[in-house]
């Protein structure tokens, strides 16, 4: 694109992950499709709340991203759960594997989004939360929400 700006739209978001981990890094990756899996993800049928990610001999896979089938796409349509090939660059994989070395780090998906035509997928590096921490994050929510309401009110009357 000739200095124009890239086009963004979000396709799945996983606001689970933000719940769940504490997000350390984030990585943008390609996905490997096919075209009628690329139709429908422009379509907005794509999920990636139960998916995760794995790094196998080099090369890194999302499971469980389902990619609703494409209605006008009858033979073509892959099956909705396949494994999925993330498209990164060797230098960023091998940093990512390095990092998943130290405990209680994992790969979790962030966001689906299309940016100047392409599907990319939001690749975040993780360490898991504990209880207390979830607990801590809805009490500073409520509160949040306490003080919004309050706000809302007295410049409302």
């Amino acid at each position: 694109m000739a200095g124009g700006k890239e086009s963004f739209k979000l396709v799945a978001n996983n606001k689970k992950a933000y719940f769940d981990y504490f997000i350390e890094d984030k990585y943008e990756a390609g996905v490997a499709l096919h075209g009628t899996e690329v139709k429908s993800i422009r379509m907005g049928k794509c999920s990636i709340k139960e998916s995760y990610i794995k790094i196998e001999n080099g090369e890194v896979y999302i499971y469980g991203m389902h990619v609703s089938p494409y209605e006008k796409g009858n033979i073509f349509n892959k099956d909705p759960m396949r494994i999925k090939k993330l498209l990164m660059h060797k230098y960023e994989i091998n940093k990512i594997a390095g990092k998943l070395q130290q405990k209680g780090l994992t790969l979790v998906p962030l966001q689906v989004y299309l940016k100047g035509g392409l599907v990319k997928v939001e690749v975040g590096v993780a360490r898991g939360k504990k209880l207390y921490d979830k607990r801590h994050d809805i009490a500073k929510k409520d509160i949040k929400r306490e003080a919004e309401k309050e706000f809302k009110i007295r410049n409302l009357g």
